[in-house]
């Protein structure tokens, strides 16, 4: 058995910057019941004919972790995209990254597992690699979150925003790299994030933008309490699983969906929030692409050294859940 260690981090975002300031201008809503309430001052939103679908933004942040990991595109065994807005209901997000970024040698799908996707993708990755049918592996979440928000709804459409993040794996030579990854979902609970047919045009102060012909839909106040129990709970099984406790933790990067879950998160596992990294308020909720997001810019910003312990946490429709405890390997400076 081989263990998968990430030796590559990328993101990228689209160029138009959405401020809370603009949002009043869409819904009735304002700058500070947002701040105050979710945590988020912007996000990024992708607009038509700009380059910027789902594929555009996962292939260039492909090519950033290929580069720092030293890797070029036809080593690659496998491309796997969590997402929950492709571009097309087929092919696959992952295949279009395969043809744009060259990856000849891959093999590429995505997988649904909403804002969970990127750790549900990292954890069949991390499983090709432990049997050795896999060598070097790609693992993206990408969203445009925008094509499917409501934007007369004022509860949900602060919320979204659109970008991609990715980390590149090989086998590890050593004892660094990906400890455990832990997985949960609750079909019955179903109800509370979900999809819903149709979609309002978009307001004037969007017209570049592309919708999808359903949008999203969620019981706010019932799918707090379930995020915070089930992130709280994964996390602990994770630090469990692997003998460590909290106090060893170097650095937890959390799904981006909202301050007050990651707050109410960090006390629940008795983790101080300048151990927690957060970048919700530049970005709102990316979904899947929220985590290897945030990792990117964490790693790029000398956050991470070799042999720090990170723990990574998401929860999303389905729903799902998830945790993956990290020993880091990989120094850029």
């Amino acid at each position: 058995m081989f263990r998968a260690r990430i030796i590559g981090t990328g993101s990228t975002t689209p160029k138009r910057i959405l401020t809370n300031v603009d949002l009043e201008k869409i819904v009735d809503t304002s700058d500070e019941w947002i701040t105050r309430r979710t945590g988020i001052k912007e996000r990024r939103i992708a607009q038509k004919g700009a380059g910027e679908n789902a594929f555009d933004l996962a292939a260039d942040a492909s090519l950033k972790a290929l580069e720092m990991a030293k890797v070029s595109p036809d080593e690659l065994d496998l491309i796997i995209v969590g997402t929950i807005t492709p571009d097309r209901q087929f092919p696959a997000v992952a295949c279009l990254v395969q043809n744009k970024i060259n990856a000849d040698n891959a093999n590429a799908f995505d997988i649904s597992a909403g804002c969970s996707g990127f750790l549900y993708a990292l954890s069949i990755a991390e499983n090709a690699i432990a049997v050795g049918s896999c060598k070097k592996a790609l693992v993206i979440g990408a969203e445009r979150l925008s094509s499917v928000a409501n934007w007369q709804d004022r509860s949900t459409c602060v919320l979204l925003g659109d970008g991609a993040g990715v980390v590149v794996l090989s086998q590890a030579d050593d004892d660094n790299g990906i400890l455990s990854t832990h997985l949960g979902s609750d079909g019955r609970c179903w109800e509370l994030l979900y999809s819903e047919e149709g979609n309002p045009d978009p307001p004037k102060i969007l017209d570049a933008f592309e919708g999808k012909p359903y949008y999203l839909a969620m019981e706010g106040n019932k799918l707090f309490k379930k995020a915070v129990r089930h992130l709280a709970d994964v996390a602990t099984k994770a630090l469990e699983h692997n003998n460590l406790s909290a106090s060893d933790i170097k650095l937890v990067v959390p799904h981006q969906a909202n301050i007050r879950i990651i707050q109410a998160l960090a006390e629940k596992i008795s983790i101080p929030m300048e151990k927690v990294y957060t970048n919700i308020h530049k970005y709102g909720n990316t979904s899947s692409a929220s985590i290897p997001i945030a990792l990117d810019e964490a790693n790029r910003e000398g956050l991470l050294k070799p042999g720090d312990i990170i723990l990574l946490v998401t929860f999303g429709a389905g729903l799902t859940w998830g945790a993956s405890v990290v020993r880091w390997s990989l120094d850029i400076f």
